[in-house]
């Protein structure tokens, strides 16, 4: 990497340099530029003078060259391949090739996303087992949840953190969002959950179920289990790495090693999944009597505190012994677009449109599938403890899953294009989906070939349910996001800037609420969830289809635009042309060569250096 000195200077040379090249720059917004670049360093380490002739352009009376010329020099360092400092200041210190500077910060935020998302991953599979085992509940009450619960808490967090963020600093707010966390949950596993039998109101519960039937199990076990809810959307909530790593790390830093921490997070989801299992099977080792969920309970909270007070260390550290890059008082404004705004645009681009159906459709499929093979789960595993045991081996596998599927990406990428990589996550739901309903509809005449195995039909639908979620997260972690965010490269900017704000305004909650939507629906309408089951998986066959006809739309416009985008560089390329010019010994001009030039190119060519002599 080439460093320069911005030292210039006005030099009297003499006046016939045999061969000068003019290059003009193409980029209009820079302007005309003038660049020497030494063939060898001179005097000081790695200083060298060069120097260019800017000639008149005012024509004379007999036609020849004005008599005096200025020439411009430039003092130019170029920081060697092996290190070396530049002229005059001292090199940063690194280690393994990267300032020591940098591993202050990078190090500490990789720790920290270790923690939240090993946090996250034990509170995901707790949430789970509370609602959905808990008495009185099933997993129908997941979709109510997730509309009457999860969505109005989550506006009103964001308002109150908007709110707050005008008020506090950064530090203040960061410490005002955290802390509350870490009191509710070690407060949860050491109060809330023992005192449960007395603070929910069961006996209410019971006497509105008998009036209005058992298919409004779902949205009155809200009632019944309030204080479960309350923790399962808490847990969904934990997003403070996000406000975290926009503070400390620079644009170039987060390109760099972000993809590392991807890495890093699946690490810790396979480590959480094993925690949670130890902790699950605490129950094995205890005598009758003795609630071996509380007080598996009460050690998972105890780690998700202690890693709770790491990251307020962490955050601490970074802030008092890093220094934390400046940043820009301007902020770019995204377009506000409301909900009609937004959906107009999507109407009127047949891209943007096919984009949207690709996020909508996954939220939906995946919520259809993970619903209802929850319900088959407590099924199979109605203890706390053998459902938590089994979520944790079901965390690991899918941090497996999505480290290996992050390796081979890039691979699927480079030899099998967008298309394909686009196809893989609804192939996956389809495939998996038709055989996990397939077990649950016509499970009975499978069930002597199944024993053979030593699986019942519930169990085999159990299994395939959960590969269906395993592969469809890593491949949504992995191939789908990637895939999502690529499909935006080759929009001009007021589609891109336009298309994103009208697929978060409108498909992200369409797809997050849909499945849940549906499922009320059909509970509602049928009585139960097993009863809707041949309606849900009808359902999801139409929305993967849809799925993968807008990913084939999809890649078709994505190749055109790219196919088109590459024609347009080669056309500057073969359209560009710069003239060398070059000065005789008698003091006129002749035209010489043309040298095709890229308008990207910054390296140029090399013009005539100069030796200075030592008379």
């Amino acid at each position: 990497m080439e460093a320069v000195l911005q030292t210039r200077c006005l030099l009297s040379l003499p006046p016939n340099p045999t061969r000068v090249r003019v290059r003009s720059l193409l980029n209009p917004s820079q302007g005309l530029k003038q660049r020497l670049f030494a063939s060898k360093p001179l005097g000081l380490s790695g200083l060298s003078l060069s120097y260019k002739e800017v000639p008149s352009f005012v024509a004379k009376p007999n036609g020849l060259p004005p008599k005096g010329k200025n020439f411009i020099c430039k003092a130019e360092a170029a920081a060697a391949t092996d290190g070396q400092p530049l002229f005059g200041e001292t090199q940063k210190p690194k280690f393994l090739g990267i300032e020591l500077v940098t591993l202050k910060k990078i190090i500490p935020l990789g720790l920290m996303f270790f923690c939240i998302l090993f946090n996250y991953t034990i509170l995901r599979d707790t949430k789970d087992v509370l609602v959905v085992t808990a008495k009185g509940s099933s997993a129908e009450i997941i979709p109510f949840l997730k509309t009457w619960v999860n969505l109005p808490m989550a506006i009103g967090f964001m308002l109150l953190y908007t709110k707050l963020a005008n008020v506090l600093s950064k530090k203040a707010l960061f410490y005002t969002v955290i802390v509350p966390f870490i009191a509710f949950f070690g407060a949860f596993g050491f109060m809330l959950y023992p005192l449960s039998n007395y603070i929910h109101p069961e006996a209410l519960a019971d006497k509105l179920l008998a009036v209005l039937g058992p298919r409004f199990l779902g949205p009155l076990a809200i009632l019944r289990i309030w204080s479960f809810c309350l923790f399962c959307h808490l847990s969904a909530s934990l997003y403070i790495h996000e406000i975290f790593s926009a503070e400390i790390t620079t644009v170039d830093e987060a390109k760099r090693f972000y993809p590392l921490f991807g890495l890093g997070a699946n690490i810790a989801l396979i480590f959480s999944g094993r925690t949670v299992k130890y902790f699950s099977n605490l129950r094995k080792n205890l005598g009758p009597g003795v609630d071996g969920w509380a007080i598996s309970l009460k050690g998972m909270m105890s780690i998700v505190v202690l890693m709770g007070l790491a990251i307020c260390f962490l955050y601490w550290w970074v802030n008092k012994f890093v220094p934390l890059p400046t940043r820009s008082m301007k902020k770019k404004e995204k377009p506000k677009m409301g909900t009609m705004e937004s959906l107009k645009f999507l109407v009127s681009s047949k891209y943007i449109r096919d984009l949207a159906t690709l996020v909508v459709a996954y939220g939906i499929s995946i919520n259809l599938v993970e619903v209802t093979w929850k319900s088959k789960l407590k099924a199979q595993f109605p203890s706390p403890n053998e459902y938590s045991s089994f979520m944790g081996d079901f965390s690991t596998a899918t941090g497996i899953a999505t480290f290996t599927m992050m390796l081979l990406s890039q691979f699927i990428f480079d030899k099998y294009g967008w298309g394909a990589a686009a196809r893989i996550t609804p192939t996956v739901l389809l495939l998996t989906g038709v055989g996990f309903f397939s077990l649950i509809l016509f499970g009975d005449p499978l069930g002597p070939t199944l024993a053979k195995f030593g699986m019942t039909p519930l169990l085999a639908a159990v299994y395939v349910g959960a590969m269906q979620n395993i592969f469809s997260k890593s491949a949504k972690y992995s191939l789908f996001d990637p895939c999502k965010e690529m499909a935006y490269i080759p929009l001009d900017e007021d589609t891109k800037v336009k298309g994103k704000a009208a697929i978060d305004v409108v498909c992200n909650p369409l797809g997050k609420s849909g499945g849940a939507l549906i499922q009320q629906f059909m509970i509602l309408t049928f009585g139960s969830l097993a009863s809707s089951t041949p309606y849900l998986g009808g359902i999801l066959l139409v929305i993967v289809l849809a799925w993968l006809a807008a990913a084939k739309s999809l890649d078709t416009q994505f190749t055109a635009l790219r196919q088109e985008e590459e024609l347009e560089k080669e056309m500057e390329r073969a359209a560009i042309k710069i003239p060398v010019v070059s000065e005789t010994r008698n003091g006129t001009f002749a035209g010489g060569s043309l040298l095709n030039q890229s308008a990207g190119d910054s390296t140029g060519s090399t013009s005539k250096t100069s030796t200075p002599s030592n008379n």
